[in-house]
């Protein structure tokens, strides 16, 4: 592995730490469909990730913004709502370490 990769698993690791983070990055894989193999990835709207999650709209800007800055997810407005994706390119780097991530 070489060390930009492992900087960049470094900086998704330290953004999954935060149990609130990991809790909507975990809603977002349950949500989304991924295909690796054909590169689509399926979007998610942030309002139907929030649930079991108690914490104000401030405080899940702010995780959003880090778990996009981690690589983690992408996302985009459509309208006045929020759109997350997993990223695949992540997830396959994830998948090279854990094999068994579904």
């Amino acid at each position: 592995m070489s060390n930009e990769q492992t900087k960049r698993l470094t900086k998704a690791f330290k953004a999954l730490s935060n149990p609130n983070r990991l809790q909507l990055f975990m809603n977002l894989l349950a949500e989304s469909r991924l295909d690796l193999v054909a590169g689509r990835v399926h979007d998610c709207f942030l309002s139907g990730l929030l649930r079991n999650l108690k914490i104000g709209a401030p405080t899940v800007s702010h995780h959003v913004k880090e778990l996009e800055n981690a690589e983690l997810i992408t996302t985009h407005r459509d309208g006045k709502h929020l759109v997350c994706s997993i990223n695949p390119d992540m997830i396959r780097q994830l998948k090279t370490l854990f094999p068994d991530i579904a």
